[in-house]
């Protein structure tokens, strides 16, 4: 009985392993002059970054969602405002952001397919964006209206491809 016991917890942990690396870790780095509280769902919440610090999040396989920067926060405990981006008033977010808002939107692949990404300005801009993935080509948005950036809801022309289990970096003010 206690080889059987101790043959589920080897797989538990070899499935959990194997779990996690086909996992996506997406950096988000703060380069601008002003504090910058990026959130992120269904995976992510959100955090406080002062310039120059970075937030690491693993994605896993499956998940679609999106990484945005809210500005002008003030939080108390779990709970306040912020000026742009605000989701509910919560640090940690479980809905979208409120207009304006620049979205780095994101498909993890399931058992190998392929990731796609892209930068969405539909729902306003507020932060300038550069959004890459390791295998594939860096996304720029500096200003409203930048050419690498969906502007409205029928553009299909700017989703990009990225190979399986590949690693994503969002900085603001790039």
């Amino acid at each position: 009985m206690a080889s059987r016991a101790a043959s589920s917890v080897v797989f538990l942990v070899l499935f959990a392993f194997a779990a996690g690396a086909n996992a996506a870790t997406f950096t988000i780095t703060n380069n601008c002059g002003y504090t910058v509280w990026p959130a992120g769902i269904p995976v992510g919440g959100g955090t406080q970054l002062d310039q120059g610090q970075s937030w690491t999040v693993d994605v896993p396989p499956g998940t679609s969602g999106r990484f945005w920067g809210r500005t002008g926060c003030s939080f108390n405990g779990g709970s306040g405002h912020c000026d742009s981006g605000d989701c509910a008033g919560a640090l940690s977010c479980s809905v979208s952001g409120q207009t304006p808002a620049t979205l780095a939107e994101y498909t993890i692949g399931a058992n190998g397919a392929q990731d796609f990404y892209d930068i969405s300005l539909v729902d306003g801009f507020n932060q300038p964006m550069d959004f890459s993935c390791s295998t594939g080509v860096n996304l720029h948005c500096p200003a409203a209206g930048c050419p690498d950036a969906y502007l409205f809801p029928t553009d299909d022309t700017k989703t990009h491809a990225c190979s399986s289990n590949s690693n994503y970096q969002v900085t603001f003010c790039a």
